[in-house]
């Protein structure tokens, strides 16, 4: 299996998954995030991104502030940026976005380990999942996003599942 907990893995991908490779390291994203764990998740690495698809990037904050200030400090004069905070699933989240090259970054930081957290969760199941079902699944997920569906509920949709698609998933771990 990959190892995700790099991205050294991109080196050796697709295009986009070179070039993505290419923008986090020409710009040390995340040498610049080492203190907060930082994973990339999402469809890039896993090869279900579609042309709108951004690179996110999971961390794990033990001080709040201290998080927001360093993404700010660190981001802020970036094309884009913008910085807020929210709830999901009950915890505090820092959303921050902004472009590099030819991607827009998304990171997300909670106070939870992220390979507890749910983008890196699904990243894995999605993985395993398109591991066993083969090329015509992936090309059946690809076909849903360019219509307008979200990862999880496509997911859910070709497997079958009811109920929240991201709770769903997570039954799938």
């Amino acid at each position: 299996m990959i190892d995700f907990l790099t991205i050294e893995y991109l080196k050796s991908g697709n295009n986009r998954q070179r070039e993505a490779y290419q923008t986090l390291m020409q710009h040390a994203v995340l040498e610049k995030l080492s203190e907060f764990s930082p994973v990339l998740v999402g469809t890039i690495p896993i090869s279900i991104d579609i042309s709108s698809s951004d690179l996110d990037i999971a961390c794990c904050w033990t001080n709040k502030n201290a998080f927001h200030n360093h993404i700010k400090d660190t981001f802020g004069n970036k094309a884009g940026f913008q910085i807020s905070e929210t709830i999901i699933n009950g915890h505090e989240t820092i959303i921050s976005s902004f472009i590099l090259g030819n991607f827009e970054i998304e990171i997300f930081g909670q106070a939870i380990a992220v390979e507890k957290q749910y983008g890196y969760r699904h990243m894995l199941i999605e993985y395993k999942i398109l591991e066993q079902q083969g090329e015509e699944f992936r090309k059946k997920i690809l076909e849903l996003k360019e219509r307008g569906y979200k990862t999880e509920p496509a997911f859910a949709l070709l497997l079958g599942l009811q109920g929240n698609p991201y709770e769903a998933l997570l039954q799938l771990e």
